[in-house]
């Protein structure tokens, strides 16, 4: 029997996430939702900069492939959003920018030409008839503005859903923050 703690599971956008509604057509809609336990930090910040600080190295490899891929395009790379983060790190998790906080929920993401994405860490309790218990979604959507941007979704989304998942189930295994 697997693990609830560790195990990730594809939702629905949290209707109560402020990603959900974001864009009115996304070309790119996903969530993962993973079981918190207990004396976990309810602090949605926190958990997004644990999970984005505890990676598996071949996050980064994959990484710094698709920098070489797009940076002939002209697209931002993560070396380059890294360089802007270490000037501003409390505008940002990792080398995502922070456009909005509140009390269960950091919504990060980027603009770039080819599309802009969001990226929503968010904590919450269900009630005992959904399970019980705190839960830590991630969900991503995505507007794209041109065929580049169209394209470029297709291929990552595969690796996109590789990397959430693994970036969550990381984070379980090694043990969320817990609570101050």
């Amino acid at each position: 029997m697997e693990n609830p703690t560790v195990s990730v599971t594809a939702v629905a956008l949290p209707a109560s996430s402020h990603v959900a509604q974001m864009y009115a057509h996304p070309n790119l809609a996903d969530a993962y939702t993973i079981r918190l336990p207990d004396n976990a930090t309810t602090d949605p910040e926190l958990l997004a900069r644990f999970m984005f600080s505890h990676q598996a190295a071949w996050i980064g490899k994959l990484l710094r492939v698709r920098d070489a891929l797009v940076a002939g395009f002209g697209l931002k790379t993560s070396k380059r959003l890294e360089e802007s983060a270490r000037s501003e790190r409390d505008k940002h998790v990792s080398f995502f920018r922070i456009y909005e906080r509140t009390v269960d929920e950091i919504v990060l993401g980027e603009d770039d030409k080819h599309l802009d994405f969001r990226l929503s860490v968010f904590q919450g309790a269900r009630e005992e008839a959904e399970g019980g218990g705190r839960y830590l979604t991630v969900s991503t959507v995505v507007r794209c503005h041109n065929l580049l941007g169209r394209t470029y979704i297709l291929l990552i989304a595969p690796f996109h859903e590789m990397v959430v998942r693994s970036s969550m189930r990381r984070a379980a295994r090694i043990g969320w923050p817990t609570a101050s």
